[in-house]
């Protein structure tokens, strides 16, 4: 049981759950802090959803523990459920009801008598009030996701969960939810999302990286990225594709290829950057530009599973 005095608002301990011989979500455990954005990072099949799922009470856990508010899931989970937001990856929005109506009907699910000042205050907040009127079908992509997060918001939860939620909006859109999420921080919301990517990971304070139900690094950003111990070396070159295959097939060096760019993980900087170029130099690939950077969070993830490194 998580101490009444601590900080810790959500605490999960070993969870498993498995789908016919599907093992979805394989022995995980994590907590969050009050106020903190926690952010779940992979790919399609990684477990994500599910997690989210179990923590928000809508599917139940084969072992391990969750507890959110210092309650166990299984024990209160209506009452855990009227002090938590749930944003999920196909947000049941009525297309028929306008921008208010949508809003109203989440406030009378969840019990909220007097909810027109807090709808102002939330389309306020999302820069819907000029759409107020408007059916959520006619609605743009960015826009149903703005609303759809105002919904989840009208009860005034003290953590919201999203997974995945700016999915297949555009880049504006993307950066309005990013700002409407930073808002809801500096309130000391606790917000819990999944996110397939990794520059949105960026922005949260501690993340876990999740492939294949299990999480194989977690802690702040920077942390994950000084994990691994190791340096990039970035080459620009106009022959990136022939310089990739050389350098897969002339070396054990770990290859990364984004567009014009090529990333090799490396360890002892100045002897293994000179011998990489004097191969490419031996066989005639031209390179434009070279520099010794940082890794990201995607060559971290890539070294990670490539290396079956587990956390």
């Amino acid at each position: 049981m998580v101490n009444e005095g601590s900080n810790i608002v959500v605490a999960v301990r070993h969870l498993k759950k498995k789908f016919e011989s599907i093992l979805a979500v394989e022995d995980i455990s994590f907590e969050i802090k009050k106020g903190e954005m926690f952010g779940f990072v992979g790919p399609d099949g990684a477990g994500k959803t599910t997690t989210i799922r179990c923590m928000c009470g809508l599917l139940s856990a084969d072992e391990g523990s969750i507890e959110i508010l210092n309650s166990d899931i299984k024990k209160k989970k209506k009452e855990i459920q009227n002090n938590i937001g749930y944003l999920s990856q196909k947000f049941s929005l009525y297309g028929d009801l306008s921008v208010d109506e949508n809003i109203e009907f989440f406030a009378e699910i969840h019990n909220v008598r007097k909810f027109e000042d807090r709808r102002n205050e939330l389309l306020e907040f999302t820069r819907l009030i000029p759409f107020r009127k408007r059916a959520a079908e006619k609605l743009s992509g960015g826009m149903k996701q703005k609303l759809a997060l105002a919904c989840s918001l009208i009860h005034k939860p003290q953590i919201l969960f999203l997974d995945e939620p700016t999915t297949g909006v555009d880049p504006v859109s993307r950066r309005d939810f990013w700002k409407i999420l930073s808002d809801l921080q500096k309130e000391s919301m606790t917000i819990f999302m999944s996110t397939p990517y990794l520059d949105e990971a960026e922005r949260c304070n501690r993340i876990a990286l999740m492939n294949k139900g299990k999480i194989i690094s977690m802690g702040t950003p920077q942390f994950v990225k000084q994990s691994i111990g190791k340096k990039v070396m970035e080459i620009v070159t106009p022959n990136s594709r022939d310089a990739y295959n050389l350098i897969k097939s002339k070396s054990a060096y770990e290859v990364q290829l984004f567009g014009d760019r090529i990333n090799i993980i490396i360890e002892k900087l100045s002897s293994e950057s000179n011998s990489i170029l004097k191969l490419l130099q031996e066989n005639a690939v031209l390179v434009d530009d070279h520099r010794i950077i940082d890794p990201s969070l995607e060559n971290v993830f890539m070294t990670l599973i490539t290396q079956k490194i587990e956390y």
